[in-house]
């Protein structure tokens, strides 16, 4: 297939850069497009980049200049496809006006997630939210797509599988590593040696998306399913990779050789569509008594591409009908990046870009 053109918006960052690395030599699309603050416009990327996100930058990607997000420009380069991970204070306008343009907007941003016209998509999880775009699109425009809070990106994935046994109520603590805060988001003087309980926002965020990710898609929007979601966080001194604590009520009673099972054999539409960044196990169970943890479970997922795109999940316990479970989650690929990724190419699969 001819590679489709793409932007990259907020590019130096972190979840900038995890776009960056993950699309070099993508099968689907071509990066052609770089975006930044100010500060960095006119630098060649490698200049503008302050990388710490693999290695090297990737080969071809360190000498593109680095320019504003212009709609024109963009259209003359030829890009479809744009990759938000800006700030939510500026994402707002700069990704509305750039679908009006016509472009379609994979964004990390929180700004678009609980408009009832902009799908929060995981598609393991909710692949058919996606129609939620229809309502966005027409008269040469195109649309925007979010994902989920990147703890939700994680907790839905370990819900799912558990709906078929009635999923009554939730309460999930997380413990956050410090790259969620972004680059310069925590001071080592308040972080070394401690815990923080409290990310502003954060607990909201959680128990709001994890309700619109998970609900039925009827008649043109989302319904909220009633689960009862209780949300805990904590900011912890660990690089990357979210690892949260699930306490899950359920209706049924199964036994506890089920739960895992529903687990392990879990797939999703990416899974059987072969998505490039798909992992061909979404959720991997750990035997181990102490796992999963973030230095070792992060990078979950196969193949190379899917790298850090599989949840973990260890401890599985059982009281009554409360299900307990550690899951760990890759905060800035599954929990943002790499599933914005994931679902541009759902979207090219079926047909809504071209």
């Amino acid at each position: 297939m001819n590679k489709i053109k793409a932007g990259i918006l907020g590019c130096t960052g972190l979840v900038g850069q995890q776009f960056v690395r993950m699309l070099d030599r993508h099968p689907f699309f071509e990066v052609a497009f770089l975006s930044a603050s100010k500060k960095s416009t006119g630098k060649r990327y490698s200049e503008a980049a302050d990388w710490v996100s693999g290695a090297c930058i990737p080969a071809g990607m360190g000498d593109i200049i680095v320019t504003e997000a212009a709609p024109g420009a963009m259209k003359e380069m030829g890009v479809k496809v744009i990759f938000s991970a800006l700030p939510s204070s500026v994402a707002r306008k700069t990704e509305r006006n750039l679908a009006r343009a016509g472009f379609f907007i994979f964004t990390n941003a929180s700004s678009f997630r609980m408009d009832p016209d902009v799908p929060i998509v995981i598609p393991e999880v909710n692949s058919d939210h996606f129609e939620l775009v229809k309502a966005q699109s027409g008269d040469g425009r195109g649309f925007i797509v979010a994902n989920s809070n990147c703890s939700v990106a994680g907790l839905v994935m370990g819900l799912k599988p558990l709906s078929g046994f009635g999923l009554r109520s939730v309460a999930v603590t997380t413990y956050q590593a410090l790259s969620g805060a972004g680059r310069r988001g925590v001071s080592s003087l308040d972080i070394l040696g401690n815990v923080i309980p409290y990310i502003k926002d954060e607990e909201e965020k959680i128990e709001r998306e994890t309700k619109k990710a998970l609900g039925q898609m009827g008649d043109g929007f989302v319904r909220d399913g009633g689960l009862e979601v209780n949300a805990s966080c904590c900011r912890v001194s660990t690089r990357v990779g979210h690892l949260e604590s699930i306490v899950v009520e359920t209706e049924d009673d199964p036994e506890i050789k089920a739960v895992i099972k529903a687990l392990e054999s879990f797939r999703g539409i990416p899974q059987s569509m072969q998505l490039p960044t798909a992992p061909e196990r979404p959720v991997i169970v750990a035997n181990e008594a102490n796992r999963p943890q973030p230095v070792l479970d992060s990078g979950a997922g196969v193949p190379a591409r899917a790298k850090g795109m599989a949840v973990t999940v260890g401890r599985i316990r059982k009281k009554g009908k409360k299900i307990n479970f550690f899951l760990l989650v890759h905060n800035t690929i599954r929990g943002a990046a790499g599933t914005c990724i994931l679902n541009a190419e759902f979207a090219v699969k079926k047909s809504r870009i071209k």
